[in-house]
């Protein structure tokens, strides 16, 4: 099973002169590495792997494909105590469990945590294997766990600073649409126009996101309205509150002396009228009594 697992003609099909074009780990080794082949249960995917979600029809069908031609490009480890710890191709490992090979071709690399975590990282960046979320986290634990700046993640992985700096802002969204994010495979562009929003307004505008399929722009145009709206409802409300007259506040006292509704209408000229409204005919004693005293 393991010579089927391997694929025919497995020497001429991966080189073995192992340099960076070929594997990226390379330049990050101690040592010059060979290829090996590992048996599947003596590899444990590492902890921090960025990639937390792996769709089981493109395992199944990357299965499919290496049950028939066998793994091609061998995965990346590190040696850790009796096991190896994946670095790169968690997602070939896994399939060729569902295919039942038993080996599996590795490089076999000595690096430390740091290199492992930027590695995984770049293998899966550079494939686009990552969604927004699991990217934002692993730029996060390379910050917060190796001390580095948002500069120096972006100069790693080849991002502007700029980029890594917005999509670490998504982990600011609340836990449920991190979530829906993830599970309606909604893009970075599409959640980054909400960063700034409320939990009330991401719960509303969210089903509208997904059922309708907004676009980036869509989403971004829609929030810009939302903010308009409450910038002119606010306006109002200051509006409002400018355009209390002496009499509204001489109202207002009447009402909380006397207990009743009290309304002043005024001409221009200053005359006017006083109406008190009562509700029934013991509030009407009760202000009789008051204006009688």
């Amino acid at each position: 099973m393991s010579a089927r697992g391997l694929g025919r003609g497995f020497e001429s099909l991966i080189p073995t002169d192992f340099n960076e074009a070929f594997d990226p780990t390379a330049s990050e080794d101690k040592k010059s590495s060979k290829l090996v082949e590992i048996k599947l249960t003596d590899i444990e995917p590492d902890k921090d792997q960025p990639r937390r979600n792996f769709k089981p029809e493109q395992l199944e069908a990357l299965a499919n494909s290496i049950a028939e031609h066998g793994v091609l490009q061998p995965i990346v480890v590190t040696k850790d105590g009796a096991k190896y710890r994946i670095v790169a191709g968690e997602r070939r490992w896994r399939a060729s469990q569902i295919a039942g090979i038993e080996k599996i071709p590795a490089i076999v690399r000595t690096l430390d945590a740091q290199n492992r975590l930027e590695l995984s990282l770049i293998e899966n960046v550079q494939r686009e294997n990552l969604n927004a979320i699991e990217t934002a986290t692993a730029y996060m634990k390379l910050k917060e766990q190796f001390n580095m700046s948002s500069a120096d993640v972006a100069k790693r992985i080849g991002k502007s600073e700029s980029s890594v700096i917005n999509t670490m802002r998504l982990l600011s969204l609340p836990d449920k649409a991190k979530h829906m994010m993830v599970e309606h495979g909604l893009s970075e562009g599409q959640m980054r126009p909400l960063i700034m929003a409320t939990p009330e307004q991401i719960e509303a505008v969210l089903p509208k996101i997904i059922e309708e399929n907004w676009s980036a722009r869509k989403v971004e145009q829609y929030m810009v309205e939302q903010k308009a709206k409450k910038k002119a409802a606010l306006a109002a409300e200051e509006d409002a509150k400018k355009r209390i007259t002496p009499s509204d506040e001489r109202a207002e006292s009447l009402s909380n002396r006397l207990g009743v509704k009290v309304k002043v209408r005024t001409t221009a000229r200053g005359s006017g009228d006083i109406v008190l409204r009562f509700k029934n005919e013991k509030e009407f004693e009760k202000l009789c009594s008051i204006l009688t005293a």
